[in-house]
């Protein structure tokens, strides 16, 4: 048998407990992980017994609280706290999600945060996402035309602009595309579903003139067609977007075009 070996600080191990102050009326157990990979230390979990009647009502008000109140050096991102810019995605209790919408009172005594799967860490729960915004940029994402600029704006009727909707939506907080075992297993070949779902969003548009040349780039063995529709990115998509119906459409204008 062939055996495996892990490099020499990869596992997780226990770390520092945090107990609640003297006096706390409704106490939760988060268990965090924890990780400087500039360190020499292994990653660990930290356990805060955080008293949750003194926080807001969501877990990244706990994470908060336990940077403001417990312990300082916690490493996290965060930004607008009200769902939209994404920054805050991270793993919670197995789920990848905005710890700005997630509230902690779906767990009854505690929860587990990590940072999004599959990505190198920063630090704590701020994952690296240098390659999937390099992803990113590679589909283009800005309106290509040949045609001459107009005056005033580039005109869209209601039905060609309905097309964009569950597309444009997306915040790219990358939460689908670190719940994806294919892209787990392909990171630098295959694009993932949030940069797909934005790639289709430009196929879809009717101002954009580069349909052909988006759909050459797109037309690759890895790129586009790793996907096995697991679905899991539609499952943890905090807006509620289907990014594997999104990449079956760019799928099915290949063949069209060809038929």
């Amino acid at each position: 048998m062939v055996a495996f070996t892990l490099p020499k600080n990869s596992k997780v191990v226990k770390g520092t407990h945090y107990p609640a102050p003297t006096g706390a009326k409704e106490v939760k157990t988060f268990k965090i992980y924890r990780y400087d990979p500039e360190g020499t230390e292994n990653p660990r979990w930290d356990t805060y017994d955080v008293d949750v009647a003194a926080c807001g009502p969501m877990v990244l008000d706990v994470l908060l609280h336990i940077k403001n109140t417990m312990d300082p050096t916690l490493a996290l991102r965060r930004s607008c706290r009200e769902g939209v810019c994404g920054s805050c995605a991270m793993n919670i209790g197995g789920r990848n999600t905005l710890a700005c919408t997630h509230g902690h009172e779906d767990y009854k005594s505690g929860v587990s945060v990590s940072p999004l799967p599959s990505m190198p860490v920063v630090k704590d729960l701020v994952p690296d996402l240098t390659l999937f915004y390099a992803q990113y940029a590679s589909i283009e994402p800005w309106l290509h035309t040949e045609t001459p600029t107009p005056q005033k704006e580039w005109t869209q009727s209601p039905e060609d602009r309905s097309k964009l909707d569950g597309l444009y939506e997306c915040i790219l907080c990358a939460c689908c595309t670190t719940s994806c075992p294919s892209y787990w297993w392909n990171p630098e070949k295959y694009l993932g579903p949030a940069t797909l779902l934005q790639a289709q969003r430009w196929l879809s548009d009717s101002r954009d003139e580069a349909k052909g040349e988006r759909l050459d780039a797109l037309e690759d063995p890895f790129k586009l067609y790793r996907c096995h529709t697991i679905m899991n990115c539609a499952q943890v998509c905090p807006k509620g977007l289907n990014p594997a119906k999104a990449i079956a459409e760019t799928k099915a204008m290949l063949v069209d075009r060809v038929t």
